[in-house]
Parts: structure tokens; C-alpha cells; sequence
């Protein structure tokens, strides 16, 4: 049908209409598929769909586009740039370096010949598992190359391996492994199948402009009469007509059909003159527009006729009629009409493969809903596809937060309730994130989202990637989740796991099309040594297509706001970290460093950061590898932040290990303040999940506990008290950007998490929190002193201030002291002593107020300093090196912040 190509082409450089943005953007199968054999073989066949698709000329990722501006100095690529920042000079680990880059531009050039470019290559999720077609049907692809058959099998079908399957006519698989089925929507009885093929639908809002009536004819028509001009183009019956019409005026219609029949053919002017002069004899007075002009100044050739400039703009300036192909589009009420789905919203359903080992089922890898069978043996993807009135809206946009100032709720959704159940999503919502907002927190940090079969995993074994945690409620949960804590001004993160995954075979990805190396590593490389898990090919192509979009999928259909890497050694490592590193460059570059790892995690940070800007990536990596939160182009890996792992470390070594007077702060302070360079893009913490999670105490069971091991919080109680705020606020305040908390420590949660599993009969009475502890005098007061830590921040920005300067470090006095800007710290470690007048150095000379004192009443203390001396002045009087000194209070085991209000200029 030309004249129906003739008007849906020009709509292919037009946007997306409104009525079919988010979600339905998946349905653009026909120009996003993995491979450019797929898109050549697809595009003839769905050449209708195309007025939805960008611009044929794919606008250019942001450091593609700077590409051809001139490069400054930061731009430039040095795969050693870093190096020389910190001083090393280790010509093994440059080489390494060098060799990495190589291998990092070669994966890109095969990623691009398949993919175009990060964005293509990170878009699976469009095209893969299952969709909504415009086209009343419902499209799914599958990656299983070591697979000879596949089907799907469901609700929908009965489950019948041969329903539904791929086969010859509808693309069936191509030379990749990529398996692709079409599921046609049933006509309702008495209704009449479609007159043109092509005939769209919208599925998301319940606006009709199909139903005006109007038809084709007289849609051709309408768009010739208001779009064209007379003249401006001829109706044409036939493709080849144009080219018929050609060849008859150059050789007559009886012309040479072979080379020995064609004559001399004349020069391009003199048959230029020759038709022109028939076109004046054929005129009927109709005022024709000047399209071909002879360029009088160049040489005649097959290129010698020129276009009118004047004609040529005004055609430029035409909008293609796109307005009037959307008419012809019916709605979501007459689809419902004439059409019953063949695969209804919540239907279960399974991928069902014919291997050399024998038949599989399997849920689909890009499953975006995973539910339990009803027996207990097997999980189900659910078809996912709710109608409008019950999909969720979002109301808010994401919250403004300076990178430099990160105070990060880490929490667990699942053991966030006060019942020992698992808590939903939506019970999450409404009660855990007021109190984030409440305790001074401007992000969370989620672990466990992403669907897992093993709860007592804490959601690290990951059996499905696409699909939220069924558990915890259903994608539109999760979204109200998001939405509401985007509404309260924080930020959402997620730990995602891409170094590993389960080894579950009936609802993970092991072993998922019979064969053993289609997404992960073949033999003992493919095998953690240690957790019984998976480890990804990540030199693979399609293996980074299924992760990069992995990455993209929860940004753009859940608006998340970031990630934290979990366990980068699992991946970057083939004995998955488990080794002594003494700290030896030699490490980071032997034969047991995965430079595939490597170059994901480049490819991933690079992607996320130029397809979304605001972006936040952490790196979970217990080895500290060299260039974590460098550029890439300086030969890091783009990380924006890294894990201070060894601090909470240090703090149980100094609770179990040592008597608080053998405390050593010269060892505590150089350990929280060393290596500065690094510490800009650091997140320190006290206490994370892993402090309190199965068999580990928390600091708060330490403290209390006496010497058997029984809480007793009467003999305790000040103790306690005293060294979580101390150890809460040097870490805080010594951190670089950033700063996390497990969720209930803020409060000094007593008792540590343990998730159901056989050696506790599958107990969930550990596995929630105790949120009425708030009530009582020990917590409040704990809670209250972390709140004020956090509203410190807020007010003076300490995280985002230079690194500490720390002047004042006595492990006699136990005392240590430092400043960060106009603020300065003041710690008295020592667990007996007080000193009325100890004698602090600061720089400026003037008038500093105590805005912080963990001594206070409200914080639990003896309120030892009165209200009368909240307000110090600086003495002429060198001390630490400075020439001036302030003469303070310290009661023992006790913090104090003082900020500089008034300098006095001598």
C-alpha cells in the first residue's frame, strides 16, 4: 500500500505521542533489537509502527556529542592519568592499566557493532521478555542460544508447549540465540478483523480518535488537500512508476532491454533541453513550481541539476502530517471492544525450552513480576500489564541533593516493622519514611528490592533482576514507594548485585537454556568459592546487554536515584576477594584480576552517567582497588563514591578487643583521617547490615550486654550511651561525602537481625525491629543526639567542607581535636578523667559557640557544662602549633562542636 508508506514515513524523524509515553515505551520492537540482523529483518515487516520512534539520526550521547569540540585538558584520555594524583609510580600496574584500556576500547567496538551505542546497548529491556504492541498482540523475545525450541506456556494457553512458539513467518530466532513470539489478541465474537493491518491502538488512556470515523481514502485526501500544495507532489499508483516514467522518456516505450540493444546515450544537457522542451508543448497552463534549475556555472554531469533554493526551503519548513495519522489511531475503549488479550494482566506464565539435555521451563530472564507457585516448587512470571485506573501515577519529582553531603538510611523493607512478618512495601511507606524524614536523613539505601527466592539471603542471591521483590508487594508499590520518598526530599538508592547471582535453576538464570556458559562462566571460574553462587560472564556481549539494561531499567521505570555496587572483590577477583592483599600494586594487576569485570563496571558507570546526569554510584569493594572514584578517562573506574569498610571494623576490634582505657586515639584518629586524597569520595559508617544480621551483634548489644552476654542496660547505661555518641560523631564528622546508617542503630537498636532460616526453625521473631524502643529514656536519648548530628550537617554543611585538620591528639589525656572549616571538634575519650580547663589551639582569634555537646541532659549526660560557658573566647596563647587557644570544659567520654560566630581582628 505506497500511499500509506508515502504519509507514515515522514512521521519517523516526529517524538513519541503523549498518549503513548511511559510505559508503553516498550512497544518500539520494530527499531530497538539486539542485534543489526534483527533490526534489517524486522523493519520491512512493522514499517507502520514507526510515527512512534526518535529520529532515524540517533541524537549523540553526551560524550559523543563533546567529541568533536575541542578537548580540554580534564577531557583528554590518559588511561595512567590518575597515577600520577596520588604519586604511584608502579610501571607493572601502568602497563596493566594500558593493556586495560585497550581491551575497554575493543569491547566498545564490538558492543557498538551490535548495539550502535550505550544507550542501544543498555535499551533491552524495551525489546526483551514481554510487551504490549500497538498492533492489538502481545510481543516476547527470549535470549537462550543453547536452546533448539521454545514456547510459551501459561494461564493463557493451558500450558501447551505448542500453543504459542516461535516459528517460521514470525521471525522464530536468529544466528544470536534470540527468540522471538507473537501472542495475537482474540477477536471478540461478532466483531470483523481489522481493514488495514497496521491499525493502532492506544492502550493507555480511554480517548478515542479512531472512533471519529474517519477512514483512510479520506484520510489520504484530507492530508494531500491542507498539506500539500497543487503541483507539489503527483499521486502516484505504483513504487515504480517514477522509474518506469524515467526510462520511457529516455529510450521510448519500446527501449533497449539488453547492453548490445542500447544506442549511444545523448549528453545530460541536450536531453535535459529535449524534455524540458516536451514539458512546455504538454502544458496546460497550470503554474508549475520551479524544482530543477541548470547551474550555469559547473560543468554538466549526472549531478548538474541543482535544486531551487526557495522550493527546497519551503519544503523544509513543512511539518509532516502526523496530526492526521493519529486520527486514524483507536483507543484503549474500542480496542476492549473488538479484542479480548490473549495474555490477561496478572496471568502466570513460564518459558518453555527444548535442549539437547531434554525439555526446560523456566521463568523468563526478563520477567518484570515473579510470584510463588501455588504448591511451593516453582515460581511464575506474571504477565504485568494493569489496566490505567490501577497503575500508578507519579506525583513527585525527584528531590535536589548536593552530591558533597550525603546522609544515607540504609534499611531493609522486609524487617522494617515492629510484627515478626514480612513487611510490605506499602507498610514501609507509611511508616518508616516519616521517620527518615523526621531523624534528619536526605537519602535510603534499600537492600533486598530485587527479586529473590532465598529470604534468608538478605536479597543477595538474586534469582530474577527485572522484578521487584513479590514479598514485599508489586511493582506499582514500589513505585509509590519511590514517588513518596522523592516527595519528602530523599533520594533512593539501590543495592543491586551484578557481581553474582543464585544458583536456583528452576527460577534462575543457572543453567537457564541447558547449557552452562549462556550467562555465566563455564567450570569452577563460573562458581563463587565460598556463597554457592553464580558469577556473570562479563566479557560477553550479551551478557552486558542483559546488565546494562538491567541498570537503565530501574532508573527509567522506577525513577531510583543511584546504586551501591554490592561486593565488587566477588567480581573483580577470580578467587572472589577471599585472599591476604598486603596492600601491593602486584595485586591489583596478577593473573587473578578479571579484566572483563573490570571493564563492565567502566561501561556500566559510563553509561548511567551520560544517559542520567544526576546519577549516584557507590563501590562496595573490601580490597580498596586503586581508582575506584577516578574518571575513566584518567584509567579509574567512575565509581562517584567508595565504602569505608575498615572504620566499623576498627570500632568492634577497639569494643571487643580492648579496655576503654588502652584506647588508643592517635591509631583511631590516623586510620578515620589517613590517606585524604581518597577520603573525598568516601562514605564511612559505624554500623551497616552487616553489624547486625545473623550471628553478629550490633554496637548497641555490645555495650549493654554484661558479662555473660545478657543485656543488662541498668549497669551499662551511661557507658553506652557515652561511646555510641563519641564513636557516632567522630565518624561523622571525619567522613568525606558521605555518611550511612542501618536502619534502627540511630536509636541504639539492642538486638542484632536474623532471618528465618533451619537453625532458628524459620523464626521470623528476630527479623523486624522494635520501633517502641523510641519511647524509652536510652533510645530517645541516643535518637535524639543522632537527629542533631544530622541537623548539624544540614545547617553547616560538614560533609561537604575540606578534609579535617586535626591539631590536637594526646593518647595520655585521651583528648583529640580538629577543625573543618569555622567548625572544631573536641573529643575526650577517656572513660575517668574530666578536665575543667584544657587547653585546645584554633587559628582565628574570636568568640566560639558550643553548638553541639553529647554531655547535655536531653542526650543522656550529666549536663556537667552550664549555659554560662556556651560561649568561649580565644586567649593570645600558642598551642598545637596555633596562636591562639581556647580554654574548655571535657567531661569524660564526652564530644563537644564549637563554631567560630565573631573573629576579632588585633
Amino acid at each position: 500500500m505506497p500511499q500509506c508508506l508515502n504519509l507514515a514515513n515522514p512521521a519517523i524523524s516526529q517524538k513519541p505521542n503523549s498518549c503513548f509515553s511511559q510505559p508503553w515505551r516498550h512497544t518500539s520492537i520494530c527499531f530497538s533489537t539486539p542485534s543489526s540482523r534483527l533490526k534489517r529483518r524486522w523493519k520491512g515487516r512493522c514499517c507502520c509502527s514507526a510515527q512512534e520512534q526518535p529520529a532515524k539520526t540517533r541524537s549523540k550521547s553526551p560524550r559523543d556529542a563533546q567529541g568533536k569540540k575541542e578537548k580540554t585538558e580534564s577531557d583528554k584520555v590518559d588511561p595512567v592519568g590518575f597515577l600520577s594524583k596520588f604519586g604511584i609510580t608502579d610501571r607493572t600496574f601502568a602497563q596493566f592499566l594500558r593493556e586495560r584500556h585497550k581491551a575497554y576500547k575493543d569491547r566498545r567496538f564490538e558492543l557498538y557493532s551490535r548495539f550502535i551505542d550505550l544507550k542501544e546497548a543498555s535499551s533491552g529491556y524495551e525489546l526483551m521478555g514481554m510487551h504490549r504492541h500497538r498492533q492489538h498482540r502481545v510481543d516476547y523475545m527470549e535470549w537462550a542460544p543453547g536452546a533448539r525450541y521454545c514456547s510459551l506456556i501459561g494461564d493463557f494457553n493451558q500450558w501447551s508447549p505448542t500453543e504459542n512458539s516461535a516459528r517460521e513467518g514470525h521471525l522464530g530466532h536468529d544466528d544470536f540465540g534470540y527468540w522471538f513470539i507473537i501472542l495475537e489478541d482474540i477477536i471478540r465474537e461478532g466483531q470483523e478483523p481489522e481493514e488495514y493491518y497496521f491499525q493502532e491502538y492506544n492502550y493507555i488512556d480511554d480517548y478515542d480518535k479512531g472512533d471519529s470515523g474517519i477512514t483512510l481514502d479520506e484520510l489520504l485526501k484530507k492530508s494531500h488537500d491542507e498539506y500539500w500544495e497543487p503541483g507539489e507532489v503527483l499521486t502516484r499508483e505504483a513504487r515504480l512508476e517514477m522509474v518506469a516514467k524515467l526510462y520511457e522518456q529516455f529510450f521510448g516505450p519500446n527501449g533497449p532491454e539488453t547492453w548490445e540493444e542500447l544506442e549511444e546515450i545523448k549528453p545530460p544537457e541536450e536531453r535535459y533541453k529535449e524534455w524540458m522542451e516536451k514539458q512546455k508543448g504538454e502544458s496546460d497552463g497550470q503554474k508549475k513550481p520551479n524544482y530543477e534549475v541548470i547551474d550555469k556555472g559547473q560543468k554538466f554531469d549526472m549531478l548538474g541539476i541543482v535544486s531551487d533554493p526557495v522550493s527546497a526551503e519551503k519544503i523544509k519548513m513543512k511539518k509532516p502530517p502526523i496530526a492526521y495519522w493519529v486520527e486514524l489511531r483507536k483507543g484503549r475503549k474500542a480496542w476492549m471492544e473488538k479484542y479480548l488479550p490473549t495474555i490477561r494482566h496478572g496471568d502466570r506464565y513460564r518459558v518453555y525450552f527444548n535442549t539437547p539435555e531434554g525439555a526446560l521451563e523456566r521463568v523468563p530472564a526478563w520477567a518484570t513480576y515473579v510470584l510463588p507457585d501455588p504448591e511451593g516448587q516453582q515460581s511464575c512470571a506474571i504477565h504485568w500489564e494493569p489496566p490505567p485506573e490501577e497503575m500508578y501515577r507519579w506525583k513527585h519529582t525527584k528531590p535536589k541533593v548536593q552530591k558533597t553531603s550525603l546522609r544515607i538510611y540504609e534499611c531493609h523493607v522486609g524487617v522494617s516493622g515492629s510484627e515478626p512478618k514480612v513487611t510490605s512495601f506499602n507498610e514501609f511507606t507509611s511508616k518508616v519514611l516519616p521517620h527518615v524524614k523526621d531523624a534528619g536523613y536526605n537519602a535510603i539505601q534499600l537492600i533486598g528490592v530485587v527479586e529473590h527466592k532465598d529470604y534468608s539471603s538478605v536479597g543477595y542471591k538474586v534469582t530474577n533482576f527485572f522484578a521487584v521483590s513479590s514479598r514485599f508487594g508489586t511493582p506499582e508499590d514500589f513505585k509509590r514507594l519511590v514517588d513518596e520518598a522523592h516527595g519528602l526530599g530523599i533520594l533512593v538508592f539501590m543495592d543491586i548485585v551484578h557481581s553474582y547471582a543464585s544458583a536456583d535453576e528452576l527460577v534462575g538464570l543457572s543453567l537457564f537454556d541447558g547449557s552452562n556458559d549462556c550467562y555465566f562462566h563455564t567450570g569452577k571460574r563460573g562458581h563463587h568459592k565460598y556463597w554457592g553462587t553464580r558469577i556473570f560472564k562479563h566479557g560477553d556481549e550479551d551478557v552486558l546487554h542483559f546488565l546494562l539494561s538491567n541498570l537503565n531499567w530501574w532508573v527509567t521505570e522506577y525513577r531510583v536515584d543511584g546504586f551501591r555496587f554490592h561486593s565488587l572483590a566477588s567480581m573483580m577477583y577470580t578467587h572472589n576477594g577471599f585472599s591476604t592483599f598486603t596492600g601491593s600494586l602486584e595485586e591489583y594487576c596478577n593473573q587473578y584480576v578479571d579484566k572483563d569485570a573490570l571493564i563492565y563496571l567502566i561501561l556500566a558507570n559510563e553509561m548511567l552517567h551520560d544517559l542520567h546526569p544526576d546519577i549516584i554510584t557507590i563501590a562496595e569493594d573490601a580490597t580498596y582497588y586503586p581508582g575506584l572514584c577516578e574518571p575513566s578517562s584518567k584509567g579509574g573506574l567512575g565509581f562517584d563514591f567508595w565504602v569505608n569498610l575498615s572504620i566499623p571494623e576498627m570500632w568492634l576490634w577497639h569494643l571487643e578487643n580492648a579496655p576503654d582505657k588502652e584506647w588508643s586515639v592517635t591509631k583511631i584518629i590516623s586510620l578515620l583521617v589517613n590517606n585524604q586524597t581518597y577520603k573525598s569520595n568516601s562514605i564511612s559508617y559505624v554500623e551497616n547490615h552487616s553489624q547486625s544480621i545473623s550471628g553478629a551483634k550490633s554496637f548497641a548489644e555490645i555495650l549493654l550486654s554484661n558479662a555473660r552476654g545478657d543485656l543488662n542496660p541498668s549497669d551499662n547505661t551511661f557507658r553506652a550511651t557515652s561511646l555510641l555518641k563519641i564513636i557516632k560523631l567522630i565518624t561523622f564528622t571525619t567522613s568525606g561525602c558521605g555518611y550511612l546508617n542501618f536502619m534502627g542503630n540511630e536509636f541504639a537498636h539492642p538486638k542484632r537481625i536474623e532471618f528465618p532460616m533451619p537453625s532458628n526453625n524459620h523464626s521470623l521473631g528476630l527479623a523486624c525491629r522494635h520501633w517502641d524502643l523510641l519511647n524509652e529514656e536510652f533510645h530517645k536519648c541516643i535518637f535524639n543526639f543522632d537527629k542533631d548530628m544530622m541537623g548539624l550537617d544540614a545547617a553547616e554543611k560538614i560533609l561537604a567542607r575540606s578534609a579535617p585538620n586535626v591539631h590536637h591528639c594526646n593518647d595520655s589525656t585521651m583528648v583529640v581535636a580538629y577543625s573543618r572549616g569555622p567548625l572544631v571538634f573536641i573529643f575526650n575519650l577517656h572513660p575517668e578523667s574530666s578536665y575543667k580547663l584544657y587547653c585546645i589551639g584554633v587559628e582565628e582569634a574570636g568568640e566560639y559557640k558550643l553548638i553541639l555537646n553529647s554531655d547535655e541532659t536531653k542526650y543522656g549526660g550529666h549536663g556537667t557544662i552550664g549555659s554560662d560557658k556556651y560561649i568561649q573566647r580565644t586567649r593570645d596563647k600558642r598551642a598545637d602549633g596555633h596562636r591562639h587557644s581556647l580554654e574548655v570544659t571535657l567531661p569524660s567520654r564526652s564530644a563537644q562542636v564549637y563554631k567560630l560566630v565573631r573573629i576579632l581582628r588585633v
